[in-house]
């Protein structure tokens, strides 16, 4: 109960919602099932909120597992003491725990330990007891060949080392030192000697001379620093000054100005310098550490999140291209449930007349035969050359043209999974087949992918790994049950992320599928192999299963409540499946009548919801995207050009933007808004559609500054990067663009024929 009560205090949710909620969860529900179908146990907390109450409860568990281990080992060493005990029992914080037996850890040897064991331990009690007296008498009864004191300076050096190693020891102090780095500290970059001019080192240019408040470093310089550090051309620190932290300890440790005094004030002054503050040093850099993957790893699943739920097509009739210059475009034919019909290679892009004139009339023959509906584009190389020669085409307008962003798709390819779908396809098959049922539905296509290869967060690689999977699997596993899985259609892999099942039980379900059939209701689901009650409780809901002999089996309504809404429909005077068509008839529903002990108007609210859209996809609706015609390089760019494009990475410092260059441009945080904005999720998400301006483009480094303001700075821009700007085609009137089809003019003629051709051929 202490443990529930703290989790009730920091959190302000209710004791009775955190009691609830941390029981139902050891009792085996999950985070997605509780948020949606026990609102009245838990008092309607949302996924944050339970999610929170599980983790906290696994630190607090971490935390009494250490307490054991160390009561365990004082008692064992003989050392524990009732008051010793009291204090350990007491901590709320493994930092606590750790200062109250640091005096008591098995240390490996110091300069303590040998005076320890030369006996100086009644010398430094002596010092310290007797701090007006002069302690040179005292430390002549201590000299010892045979111990190596050889001297009376010896005596008092080894006496000094044990009072600095009980300095740095105190738990008291420790406490307060470590609250002055947390507040005060520095944290410092500089380059490590001798590197200034590898060209490696020159990517850390920005901290080769730096500093800044450890309180308010954000996490994207703190992972850089650490990286420049770990491959070798940066140094960092985290400081505050010696007699910040000497003045915290003198007047505990320091009771008199006597001979013993200074003494023991020498020993205060080289305890804190040598032993507390590389002490406290390494545990704020750790803290630094921390904190900066919390908020990469927050910023990751965020942006991952948004990738998860970007606006699906739908089930269509696709050709989907993987574009390519020297290898062709690999192109494949996907029916409307994403399998594979028809895969060919188009030399469209750079090949001879004749092998355009070819591809044009595949493209045009593959479109009648297979009745396409939409053509996706992977935005790789050669993406805008292949999306210009598409739209030669002249397509009727209800077939649309979608660039779709292909990270990760070369990962999927070579992939287990990839093989295990098309054991007999290479890889360039395999890309191309995930481009377009990513277009489909991303859901379905990138939970096949490990989240780190699609690159939406920052310095991925470099956080606690452990701490980042298990943030992207609770992104997977609400958004896949935030959208509900199709049960006759679903891969084993999107299946695993359902509530109560796992690769074990999906597996099971695809091969009964494969054995018996397609689901003819939910209720199957209990034949599965291994799939017992518990599971069936936590899936159940979350699986749709569209044209069952259960009209309710399409919907989120749980089966425990089936009985519920037959009822309902029973004393309105129809059936069930007039409910979820005729608002007339839910109106009728007065809810109140079915409130109990175990349905509460939550519940019930959520029930009537969704009978009036039984099975909806919370995703947005599907809008298409074009980039602006002609702009397909950086050297296209001109300053001051303003053009649509979309949001591909969101940190800390800003957003990603692709428009259409093969070179996403950064949007600083500073030019995200009109008004200040602390944090870029504040204003973009991942997959959203902006305009932006050219501000800078710098060829030589390949960057490109984007803003979204409303009013922009021009000429101050021109005149930063007007040395740096190489770009060719200057004389160009600003905001003119490009001809799209320049490089391609003296073509028109035969592309136009062929094309003609090509609308002919059956």
């Amino acid at each position: 109960m202490s443990h529930l009560e703290a989790i009730a205090r920091e959190t302000g949710i209710s004791l009775s919602s955190v009691t609830t909620t941390a029981k139902l969860l050891a009792e085996g529900a999950t985070v997605p099932f509780l948020s949606r179908y026990r609102k009245e146990q838990t008092g309607s907390l949302d996924e944050v909120q339970i999610t929170t109450i599980r983790d906290r409860m696994l630190q607090l568990a971490e935390l009494d597992s250490r307490r054991t281990a160390v009561l365990k080992s004082l008692e064992e060493r003989s050392l524990l003491t009732p008051e010793l005990k009291k204090k350990l029992e007491a901590a709320l914080t493994l930092a606590t725990v750790e200062d109250i037996f640091a005096p008591f850890r098995p240390k490996r040897q110091t300069r303590a330990t040998k005076a320890i064991e030369r006996g100086l331990t009644p010398l430094a009690d002596f010092i310290f007891e007797n701090q007006s007296t002069d302690p040179e008498d005292e430390a002549a009864k201590f000299v010892d060949p045979e111990k190596e004191v050889l001297t009376t300076a010896d005596a008092l050096a080894g006496a000094r080392d044990i009072i600095a190693e009980r300095v740095a020891d105190d738990a008291t102090l420790r406490g307060h030192v470590r609250k002055i780095y947390e507040e005060e500290a520095t944290v410092s970059s500089k380059i490590m000697y001798g590197k200034e001019t590898e060209a490696d080192a020159q990517k850390f240019r920005d901290y080769f001379e730096w500093s800044e408040p450890f309180r308010s470093i954000p996490s994207h310089r703190t992972l850089a620093i650490r990286r420049g550090e770990k491959e070798g051309f940066l140094i960092m620190r985290v400081e505050v000054p010696l007699d910040r932290v000497t003045s915290a300890a003198l007047p505990d440790w320091v009771k008199s100005n006597g001979p013993s005094g200074k003494h023991v004030a020498q020993a205060v002054e080289d305890g804190c310098k040598r032993l507390l503050m590389p002490s406290m040093e390494t545990e704020a850099r750790l803290l630094a550490k921390k904190r900066a993957d919390e908020t990469a790893i927050t910023v990751f699943a965020d942006n991952f999140r948004e990738l998860l739920l970007a606006s699906p097509l739908g089930e269509k009739r696709l050709l989907a291209i993987d574009p390519g210059f020297r290898t062709g475009c690999k192109t494949v034919v996907l029916d409307r449930s994403g399998k594979l019909l028809h895969h060919t290679v188009l030399h469209a892009t750079a090949g001879s007349q004749n092998q355009a004139y070819e591809a044009a009339v595949e493209v045009m023959g593959l479109i009648k035969k297979h009745d396409i509906e939409a053509i996706a584009i992977g935005n790789g190389t050669a993406s805008r050359e292949t999306e210009a020669f598409i739209k030669k085409l002249k397509l009727p307008s209800s077939i649309p043209v979608v660039m779709v962003n292909e990270s990760g798709a070369s990962i999927y390819s070579a992939s287990d999974v990839a093989r295990e779908e098309f054991p007999n396809e290479d890889v360039t098959v395999r890309g191309a087949v995930s481009i377009g049922r990513r277009l489909m539905d991303p859901l379905a296509e990138l939970v096949k992918i490990d989240a780190k290869a699609i690159g939406v967060g920052q310095y991925q690689h470099d956080v606690d790994q452990r701490a980042l999977k298990a943030s992207l699997d609770d992104t997977v596993i609400s958004c896949v049950n935030a959208v509900g899985v199709e049960i006759n259609t679903a891969s084993k892999q999107l299946l695993s992320y359902v509530s109560g099942l796992n690769a074990s039980l999906a597996e099971n379900i695809v091969a009964w599928r494969n054995e018996n059939g397609a689901f003819t209701s939910r209720d199957q689901l209990k034949k599965i192999p291994r799939l017992g009650d518990k599971a069936f409780e936590q899936a159940a809901g979350f699986l749709r299963l569209r044209g069952g002999a259960n009209p309710l089996d399409s919907s989120a309504v749980h089966p425990e409540r089936y009985p519920l809404v037959e009822k309902m429909a029973a004393d309105v005077g129809c059936k069930v499946e007039e409910l979820l068509g005729n608002e007339a008839a839910r109106k009728k529903i007065d809810l109140q009548k079915y409130v109990g002990d175990q349905v509460g108007l939550p519940t019930l609210k959520d029930i009537l919801s969704e009978l009036a859209k039984p099975g909806r996809d919370p995703r947005k609706q599907f809008e298409v995207f074009s980039f602006v015609e002609g702009v397909e390089k950086p050297a296209d760019l001109q300053i001051g050009m303003k053009l649509p494009g979309i949001v591909t990475n969101v940190t800390a410092f800003g957003a990603f933007v692709d428009v259409g260059v093969h070179q996403d441009g950064l949007v600083h945080v500073s030019q995200l808004a009109d008004h200040f904005i602390r944090d870029a999720s504040e204003v973009v998400k991942v997959g959203q559609k902006v305009h932006v301006t050219v501000v800078e483009v710098d060829l030589k480094r390949n960057r490109i500054a984007l803003s979204m303001k409303s009013k922009v700075d021009l000429d101050q821009r021109r005149s930063e990067s007007g040395d740096r700007d190489s770009r060719p085609n200057q004389a160009r009137p600003q905001g003119q663009r490009p001809n799209p089809n320049s490089a391609a003019a003296s073509n028109n003629d035969w592309f136009s024929q062929a094309l003609q051709n090509a609308k002919k051929k059956p």
